[in-house]
């Protein structure tokens, strides 16, 4: 059973800045990854953000990172971040565990 990949206005934007070669490369990594076992951890792409409420996983893709939440069966992407930048995004947008 497939799920459905949902982007927020946040991600729709940090994914429409990207090159069409980047986009095609992310694209390819979300249906890949994400439309159909988005919550099977891995030691490489998909890790589960510990203390983390929201959001509640990483998506590695080299060299960006997609952060997102599962509800039900949608997988809601809140952002296509560079390596380099996810630490910060996650700092201002990101929902600690109480």
């Amino acid at each position: 059973m497939s799920y459905e990949v949902v982007l927020t206005d946040t991600a729709k934007a940090h994914y429409d800045g990207l090159e069409a070669g980047t986009r095609a490369r992310i694209r390819k990594g979300l249906q890949e990854h994400l439309a159909h076992e988005p919550t099977k951890l891995s030691r490489s792409r998909i890790k589960r953000l510990q203390e983390m409420e929201h959001p509640e996983y990483r998506l590695r893709l080299d060299p960006f990172r997609v952060f997102y939440d599962v509800v039900g069966r949608t997988v809601v992407v809140l952002a296509i971040v560079p390596k380099q930048g996810a630490n910060e995004w996650l700092d201002e947008n990101g929902e600690r565990q109480a």
